[in-house]
């Protein structure tokens, strides 16, 4: 099926220069155009929209996502070349993710000693336990 740039941007929450974008950096190398020189997108550019959209949220700059594409591009020859670039995201990620879960525990703590310290009307008593915990 082929769509319009408004219509991709509609079924995608993308906006137009948002795509427009993307395909001047090269990220949907099959995209035709009509005679007038508009964009056709097909079920191909929106399932790379997709991914596009699953590597940003990953963390994935656009460069990284392009030299991605160009290596599908190049075929079953580049495949351990594309586990790498997700594998090493993938890495990247969790290591975000260890750090957030961190803070979360930090604030969790927090957010424990200050409902207690409303509950008693002082933090004197909280404040006291903790220091005879680590005590």
């Amino acid at each position: 099926m082929a769509y319009t740039i408004k219509e991709v941007s509609k079924l995608t929450g993308l906006s137009i220069s948002t795509l427009r974008y993307y395909d001047n950096e090269g990220l949907f190398p099959k995209m035709k155009r009509r005679d007038s020189n508009y964009r056709i997108f097909t079920d191909i550019e929106l399932e790379t929209i997709k991914i596009i959209s699953c590597f940003k949220n990953a963390g994935l700059p656009i460069n990284k996502i392009h030299e991605y594409i160009e290596l599908v591009q190049k075929g079953d020859s580049t495949l351990h070349e594309r586990l790498q670039i997700i594998e090493n995201q993938k890495k990247a990620l969790l290591d975000e993710q260890t750090k957030i879960n961190k803070s979360l525990e930090c604030i969790e703590r927090k957010i424990n000693y200050y409902k207690r310290a409303i509950n008693d009307g002082t933090e004197k008593y909280v404040h006291d336990e903790l220091f005879k915990k680590r005590g």
